[in-house]
């Protein structure tokens, strides 16, 4: 019999778009990858080149005032994040990655383009007022105007949340990982993928934020959504390389099932021998939708174990009313990671002023350079540029001297990074309060705290350090958090992995807006910390609300980090060996 001329040559578990088996080297690699953070980039330029200097739009062209633009700023970031959830559900379940990536790319350019034209048409802004002079009554943008302001930015958002919950999953399956080669090189293309997120970041707050304050909003709109257009041009010309993997189901589902077949079988007893459990091994091959590792019997959140029990009372058993042992630790693995993922959202919540309350300042002060002036919200260059620089930093400096202190071949853990960004964030938040007491007594001495536009007499650059702080907070937090996510969950898990990482951004913004809502009603009738006029208000002391609140919060986060115990070594001390899994960041 002779053998297909593809044996040996094709990909396993990968096919083409027509459904056939891949070939390797035709498919897949970085040609294919480099299209798919080709959109990516597009989509970072996009999302922050709206959120990043939409703050002074909200406040200088639709009149509202500080704490309500801020919010609106957090929770369009917010919401994005959060539908990331919603897009890895349908991804796994619907979907798959590639189609998921081109419906919300087109979502996304919609949103976008009824931004553009809502900067277009006069009526849909309010009209002009000279903010300057303090006896004009500004009138703030109608029910329709805010009602078309955010059906352009929710679409977005939507848009946003469909395309980053597949980006990362979608470029890695172009690589093998059974493969020695393109597994390394599947490790690299992580490092790309934040590169280039951190590269459309850079454009946004430089080109399109100057373009936007300069040539006015709806040329810098017009450029973004030509840009998503562009991408997911070049997005769906790959399709013919792109290597597709089958639908394995949403690991919410299988959280789902755990629980309820758990809840189900309450009443009964659970078994002192752990082999009584149905796993792996004893189940039928129908009821198997994908690969696992076996993994062995905890005794953490024991309730659970009674979705493993077979009852006898049952006749046809499902995934809803029986699951495997290893089902059930793959939950409780995710279970545990819990306290760590819910400690990580405050430095989301720090993270979301660098693009509120921290433009709002600079916005007031000094911003010329000779004949240039700053825009404010192209301050943020420092905050993208302190990420770029930190990176490096930290590839070539601190992991060889952690390596020898540390005995760790990867330098720092990904909790130690963790931890390393939650105590940035800390320093940021006494420095932005710092700051922002210095600002105030300019703006005394020179007689401005009245005059809510006047440019104080304070050079913009004493915003410069919180901004390095928090981007190098991000560059040890967000890596350590996808490291984190990506190596602990269970293997199967890796949309839900990405998908816990972006809660904790979504959860940030969200908390953000909670504490601007709450300070600002406690706060309005006596001595307000956030009205319009930043120059009688006392921003500080939100700021210090913030140190404290990440004081405490670090407190607990070393407790959890010291309390958990990594996926590897727990299985290693089970005398289980650990199968490869997704690459981690070095």
């Amino acid at each position: 019999m002779t053998l297909p001329t593809t044996q040996g040559q094709t990909v396993p578990d990968a096919w083409d778009y027509k459904g056939h088996p891949v070939d390797r080297s035709k498919s897949g690699g970085w040609t294919s990858a480099a299209m798919i953070l080709g959109v990516e980039a597009c989509e970072r330029l996009t999302t922050l080149g709206i959120a990043v200097n939409l703050v002074t739009y909200l406040t200088e062209t639709m009149h509202l005032g500080n704490a309500t633009s801020a919010n609106i700023v957090t929770n369009f970031f917010g919401t994005s994040f959060m539908l990331c959830l919603l897009g890895g559900f349908i991804a796994d379940t619907f979907l798959g990655r590639y189609f998921t990536i081109g419906i919300f790319t087109a979502v996304q350019a919609t949103g976008v383009t009824i931004l553009t034209v809502s900067t277009i048409i006069p009526t849909l802004r309010p009209p002009k007022c000279n903010r300057e002079d303090i006896t004009t009554i500004c009138i703030p943008a109608s029910g329709i105007q805010l009602s078309v302001l955010y059906l352009a930015l929710y679409l977005t958002a939507l848009g946003t949340g469909g395309l980053k919950s597949s980006v990362s999953g979608f470029g890695s399956d172009q690589f093998d990982d059974t493969d020695p080669e393109e597994r390394s090189q599947m490790s690299n293309f992580f490092h790309w993928f934040f590169f280039f997120i951190s590269l459309g970041s850079l454009c946004s707050v430089t080109i399109l934020v100057y373009i936007q304050d300069n040539l006015g909003r709806d040329w810098g709109y017009c450029i973004i959504a030509c840009a998503i257009v562009i991408g997911l041009v070049v997005f769906l010309s790959g399709t013919k390389r792109y290597r597709f993997k089958k639908l394995v189901g949403s690991p919410l589902t299988q959280i789902a099932a755990v629980f309820a077949a758990a809840w189900r079988k309450k009443h009964l007893k659970l078994p002192s021998d752990p082999s009584s459990f149905f796993n792996i091994d004893d189940a039928a091959e129908g009821l198997m939708m994908k690969k696992q590792q076996k993994l062995p019997h905890t005794k953490q959140f024991r309730f659970l174990d009674r979705a493993a029990i077979e009852d006898p009372s049952v006749i046809n058993a499902n995934k809803w009313n029986l699951a495997t042992l290893t089902d059930v630790e793959e939950v409780k693995l995710v279970l545990r990671m819990l306290p760590i993922w819910a400690t990580t959202i405050i430095f989301w919540t720090v993270y979301a002023q660098m693009s509120t309350f921290s433009v709002s300042q600079a916005t007031t002060m000094d911003r010329q350079i000779g004949k240039f002036q700053i825009p404010p919200a192209s301050l943020t260059v420092f905050f993208v540029g302190a990420i770029l620089l930190t990176v490096p930093i930290y590839d070539r400096l601190i992991v060889p001297i952690a390596r020898k202190v540390l005995k760790n071949p990867q330098g720092l853990t990904p909790l130690q990074r963790i931890a390393v960004g939650l105590l940035l964030s800390i320093i940021a938040m006494v420095g932005a309060a710092l700051t922002e007491i210095k600002r105030l007594r300019a703006a005394t001495r020179s007689g401005l705290t009245n005059n809510p536009t006047a440019q104080i007499p304070l050079s913009v650059f004493w915003l410069v350090p919180q901004f390095l702080f928090v981007g190098a907070g991000e560059a040890f937090t967000y890596i350590g958090q996808l490291d984190f996510f990506l190596r602990e969950c269970p293997k199967g898990m890796k949309t839900m992995s990405t998908g816990l990482f972006l809660s904790t951004l979504s959860l940030g913004f969200f908390l953000s807006s909670l504490l601007v809502t709450i300070v600002d009603k406690v706060t309005r009738n006596k001595h307000p910390w956030l009205p319009d006029n930043l120059n009688q208000g006392r921003l500080y002391d939100f700021y210090w609300l913030l140190v404290i609140l990440s004081c405490l919060n670090l407190a607990l986060y070393l407790i959890f980090a010291k309390w958990y115990v990594y996926k590897d070594k727990r299985l290693a001390d089970e005398g289980i060996e650990l199968e490869e899994s997704e690459p981690t960041f070095h």
